[in-house]
């Protein structure tokens, strides 16, 4: 199915490539800048740390959905073995067999592509098997370290958690932005709390991930229009799911890394960072949430903290 008209609407006024130069390969993490990361510290008020990532195990988000995004595989290869002799000191090693994007993550801009095409016009034919990402992998990544903003939507709605299904649109961003007494800055990573992740943290894995609350393919112009370097959120599948328009699936994901060049993150765990911000009466913060260098990954599992 060729993308609908609208979509190449959208695609043209949130399009970034070349804004970078022809070789760009990181997209719009362009505008964290030294000077936005020096702003950003200065958010640090407390140092209280607020984890963000779910634990990685065998029992994690993924249902089936995708085919071989598989739930962490973790085996102990060495137990208490004594590598150097009897008696010498004994070591426990263990491996990891598991989807990059498994559980919470980054899509790296080469996460998808359409029209045969992925950031920057480059062809998308550049992926392969045994090559990988040949460009824009997520090793390309520079380090995430910027400051963060909360758009909690379903707080500023009254709510514990958005309806399955329920489209986030630019009116809900700007909702949240209000609430939050901060406006979006450019080089700022948004983070955008739809309560979703709930159902996954009372084991219902299914119900998680359909249906799900997501962004609105309105959403990318509002990022655009404000040069958010990132934008993660609470769910399985980023935008709304089922998607808005039939047939159309993945739109805000094509948008976001392929057009805009922008990263975007899924699986993030805002609850205790929701909670957090809501008690100091600020929505803003250091946020690091650095890449893992996995040299043409499409993604990378990712760790990220939250620091008020």
């Amino acid at each position: 199915m060729t993308m609908p008209p609208e979509f190449h609407e959208i695609a043209k006024r949130v399009n970034n490539w070349g804004r970078w130069g022809a070789d760009d390969e990181i997209g719009t993490l362009n505008l964290i800048t030294e000077e936005v990361v020096r702003a950003a510290a200065a958010e640090v008020r407390t140092g209280a740390r607020i984890p963000l990532a779910l634990p990685l195990k065998e029992d994690g988000v993924q249902a089936g959905l995708i085919p071989g995004r598989i739930n962490p595989l973790h085996t102990m290869v060495q137990i208490n073995q004594e590598l150097f002799g009897p008696g010498t000191v004994a070591c426990s090693d263990d491996a990891v067999t598991m989807g990059l994007q498994a559980g919470t993550h980054w899509d790296a801009l080469t996460h998808v592509s359409h029209s045969g095409r992925i950031y920057n016009g480059r062809p998308a034919s550049t992926i392969t098997a045994h090559g990988r990402s040949q460009f824009s992998g997520i090793e390309k990544a520079t380090p995430i370290v910027s400051r963060g903003i909360l758009l909690d939507v379903a707080r500023t709605k009254g709510l514990d958690r958005l309806p399955g299904g329920h489209a986030v649109t630019p009116e809900d961003l700007a909702e949240a932005e209000e609430f939050a007494g901060a406006a979006v800055r450019a080089g700022d990573v948004v983070l955008v709390r739809t309560g979703q992740i709930q159902l996954y943290l009372a084991a219902d894995k299914h119900a998680y991930g359909y249906p799900s609350p997501g962004l609105s393919v309105r959403t990318p112009e509002w990022f655009h229009a404000r040069d958010v370097a990132a934008v993660a959120n609470d769910t399985l599948t980023f935008e709304v799911f089922p998607p808005e328009i039939d047939n159309l699936w993945l739109p805000v994901h094509a948008l976001h890394l392929v057009e805009m060049g922008m990263h975007q993150g899924q699986n993030w765990n805002l609850e205790a960072l929701s909670t957090a911000c809501a008690e100091a009466g600020r929505y803003t913060f250091l946020l690091a949430a650095i890449p893992e260098p996995f040299v043409g990954g499409t993604g990378t599992p990712v760790a990220p903290v939250a620091v008020l």
